[in-house]
């Protein structure tokens, strides 16, 4: 069982849902990263998704393109980030680590070598945005052979025939993005994802996380009533833009502290 399945594992006996934040590695500058990911954690982060900069971040909104370029400002490169996972993992050997990124840099990386060197760093997942699971069967199995899962979007658009090679390639979880979209945007439909969730998870048999569009406890708490895991991204990388020097850590702590307490019903 990977981390990421025993945290799903253990939620789910304690009656909790999953915090899925995100950030930017590298943002807002790279001697950062370590600190905002402790900060999740503190806050009560699940499970962390770390964005691997990229030039061309088609499925993003404004607030992350504008971290992957401030990150990129810094040559943060994927060596760098798995340099600063393996850190991460000396004090923490409990929380998953989820990259989420662009085909690009891993095939620059190289393939196989990219997967033994995020394994080795302890990596738990890998979320390419532009690999449609039909086309990467092979990098799924790679990734599975060395104990990561990979893991696939859904989108309200996708049919019972992508559910289905979703469910043959991934593991650990589906993130399912409750927009048509890019990141960031509003007008989240709440009705529209709780009627979508159960079908989802029927036919893929894996936990559900959704992301694109939650920005608040009120929200965040209303998904975690329907699926798996709420994740939340954009909201995060405003309030690390808008902090003071220094500050980002603390704030970040703040705002998940009260997206958690949302999310279990007040309860700390």
């Amino acid at each position: 069982m990977s981390r990421i399945q025993a945290t799903f594992s253990r939620l789910a006996g304690a009656g909790r849902k999953a915090l899925i934040p995100f950030i930017t590695a590298g943002d807002p500058e790279p001697g950062m990263t370590l600190p905002l990911m402790r900060a999740l954690v503190e806050g009560g982060a699940d499970i962390i998704e770390l964005g691997v900069p990229f030039s061309d971040p088609m499925a993003d909104g404004p607030t992350i393109q504008r971290a992957s370029e401030r990150a990129l400002a810094y040559g943060t490169g994927l060596r760098t980030i798995l340099a600063m996972v393996r850190e991460f993992r000396k004090g923490n050997d409990g929380t998953p680590v989820v990259l989420m990124g662009y085909a690009n840099p891993i095939e620059a990386y190289g393939i196989p070598e990219f997967v033994a060197d995020a394994a080795a760093a302890g990596v738990d997942g890998v979320l390419v945005v532009d690999y449609p699971p039909q086309e990467c069967e092979e990098f799924a199995r790679q990734l599975k052979d060395k104990g990561l899962d990979p893991i696939f979007l859904l989108a309200p658009t996708s049919d019972a025939a992508r559910m289905a090679q979703v469910a043959k390639a991934g593991s650990g979880y589906i993130y399912y993005v409750s927009l048509k979209g890019v990141t960031g945007a509003g007008h989240l439909d709440l009705d529209a994802v709780a009627a979508r969730i159960p079908a989802i998870r029927e036919q893929v048999g894996m936990p559900v996380g959704v992301g694109f569009g939650i920005r608040d406890g009120a929200s965040a708490a209303r998904i975690a009533a329907v699926a798996d895991a709420v994740v939340i991204g954009s909201r995060i990388i405003e309030e690390i833009e808008s902090s003071p020097a220094g500050e980002a850590p603390r704030r970040v702590a703040a705002l998940l502290q009260g997206i958690r307490a949302a999310m279990d019903g007040g309860k700390s």
